[in-house]
């Protein structure tokens, strides 16, 4: 086992360092910037009919009956929901595209959960409360203006194309954010932070920007 956890390791800290020397160089970038409702692949990307799989080398196995989401921070209502918690709230179905920094794109994906709007009227949000941070079960973290978390294509996901989000895509639960790149909808998600200030995550302190608009090619910081 200690073997193998070290070839993980290995693997973890070469993609890491792979991936801040694209953003060190700028790898990907075209320059280019489009606007959504002009054309619907952004900037740089291609278009894919399968979902690659990304992640840090580590892949965290979490039954639904163990999982947890706690929602804490700048909120007035902090909670902290059980799956079936999860369960119980008002399902919406939403259709929209993904695009990840890695220059692929997916489009019509179909997705069942909770809308982050939903979310935000429980918690209450305090005046002060701009962004909220991402935590995963494998420690990784994101971070997104609030603005984009509570817009009205974001939700919670439990399910893509009428069936459970596997593991390797971040199942049980994940965050689906359309308008950004992929990175910013964390995996296996375990804990929402609303904060006053920007914080960045992972990726964003290894170079990556802060917001990630895929139409303005918002790559790297």
């Amino acid at each position: 086992m200690a073997k193998d956890e070290g070839l993980t390791d290995r693997i973890k800290a070469k993609l890491v360092e792979t991936k801040q020397k694209w953003a060190s160089e700028g790898r990907l970038l075209t320059g280019a910037t489009a606007a959504p409702e002009v054309q619907r692949l952004p900037p740089g990307q291609r278009e894919v009919k399968n979902w690659p799989v990304l992640d840090l080398g580590i892949q965290p196995e979490i039954a639904s009956a163990q999982w947890k989401l706690e929602v804490d921070g700048l909120v007035e209502n902090p909670i902290a929901w059980s799956f079936a918690d999860f369960q119980a709230q008002p399902q919406v179905t939403m259709h929209s595209d993904i695009h990840c920094v890695t220059q692929w794109s997916r489009f019509d994906n179909t997705w069942q959960g909770v809308a982050t709007r939903r979310l935000v009227d429980i918690v209450k949000p305090r005046p002060e409360a701009r962004f909220i941070v991402q935590t995963s079960y494998d420690g990784y973290t994101t971070n997104v203006p609030l603005a984009d978390f509570a817009d009205d294509d974001v939700l919670l996901a439990h399910a893509w194309e009428g069936e459970p989000i596997s593991r390797e895509h971040g199942g049980p639960v994940r965050l689906i954010l359309p308008k950004l790149y992929l990175w910013k909808s964390a995996k296996w998600l375990t804990k929402i932070t609303f904060v006053a200030e920007d914080k960045p995550g992972f990726w964003e302190v290894r170079g990556y920007h802060m917001r990630g608009d895929p139409w303005k090619e918002e790559r790297y910081g």
